[in-house]
């Protein structure tokens, strides 16, 4: 256990809140996992297992639940948010009131803001002011790690004594965690890899095969890392966990829920009936409205990102989308 550090509170019982709180008992940790609803925080203390976003795994008795966010915080020296990147604001909201100035916070959360093209830690900062803050990134399938599945991460700051100490209190030898200063890379590598997993994933739908796949993943990330560096990201941060590892795993994992979405579009399915029918959510279909907002912006080729938003809110036909990209002007690579 890390010296100053005992009392972790995680906030957002989805897969990736849940996952983080079983890891963290594990390492002797104090552990409070809040969810924002009464009833299923009460129905998880009973049966111990979060059958929406974590199912088949049981949570160990010594982690807290409530959804009482007064309590989630209060004795909180660490502050994990997990929260889904449409809903932060308001949970952000409701901790202004609370003296945040000796807590450390750690968002996991991946997405950008529509109305402000803002990243997630930029929203913290305006929401709660200079709190002492981190972000985690890396290619994480949740249920891999509560698992034990051997896996990394990467955890980001402009302090390099919270990524320390941060390092500190994650690393084991099932979980091994790297420190990166670039926090705006490695923010948007989490962020933008989802629109690219549904590109992926709408191959997979149309029955293509890994030539498509590996051309849309190598191209995916060349757009991805353009539109980092017109932000002020550093280009090798997309080469590493947070940028190719993330791109990877969530382009080729069954159990992605991007690549998910992706493949019921290439199937002929409507963006309608496919979230309508996931308890999950799947960030990629809000941030590529961002991504392609961010590009017109920044004058920034983004042709992939351009298809992925015409499908889900143009209602192009994705073959047409592909057909569109295969017919582009002549380059170099």
């Amino acid at each position: 256990m890390t010296k100053g550090v005992r009392n972790i509170s995680i906030l957002g019982d989805g897969g990736w809140g849940t996952t983080l709180a079983i890891y963290l008992i594990r390492k002797n940790y104090h552990v409070q996992l809040w969810g924002a609803f009464p009833d299923y925080i009460e129905k998880i203390k009973r049966t111990r297992i979060n059958y929406k976003f974590l199912p088949g795994i049981t949570i160990p008795k010594e982690v807290e639940l409530t959804s009482d966010l007064k309590i989630a915080i209060s004795k909180a020296q660490l502050i994990i948010l997990a929260i889904p990147s449409q809903y932060a604001r308001p949970i952000l909201k409701r901790l202004r009131v609370y003296d945040l100035s000796k807590k450390i916070f750690m968002s996991v959360i991946k997405g950008i803001d529509n109305t402000t093209l803002l990243r997630m830690s930029q929203i913290i900062y305006k929401e709660l002011g200079s709190v002492r803050l981190a972000v985690l990134s890396g290619p994480n399938i949740a249920r891999e790690i509560a698992r034990g599945v051997p896996s990394t991460a990467v955890v980001a700051s402009h302090d390099r004594s919270i990524t320390k100490k941060l390092q500190a209190i994650l690393n084991s030898e099932k979980f091994r965690i790297y420190t990166n200063a670039d926090v705006i890379g490695v923010e948007l590598g989490g962020s933008l890899k989802n629109v690219i997993a549904i590109a992926c994933g709408v191959c997979d739908g149309l029955g293509y095969g890994a030539n498509t796949k590996a051309a849309i993943l190598t191209r995916g990330l060349a757009e991805i890392a353009r539109l980092g560096k017109a932000l002020g990201a550093k280009n090798q941060t997309f080469s590493g966990l947070s940028g190719l590892g993330d791109l990877v795993t969530t382009c080729f994992s069954s159990q992605s829920r991007n690549r998910y979405v992706g493949e019921e579009l290439g199937k002929g399915k409507t963006i309608q009936q496919i979230t309508s029918s996931m308890d999950m959510i799947a960030e990629g279909i809000a941030t590529v409205k961002a991504a392609y907002k961010l590009s017109q912006k920044y004058h920034v080729p983004m042709p992939i990102t351009r298809e992925v938003y015409n499908i889900i809110y143009k209602d192009k036909r994705p073959l047409k989308a592909v057909m569109g990209l295969m017919k582009r002007k002549m380059k170099a690579e």
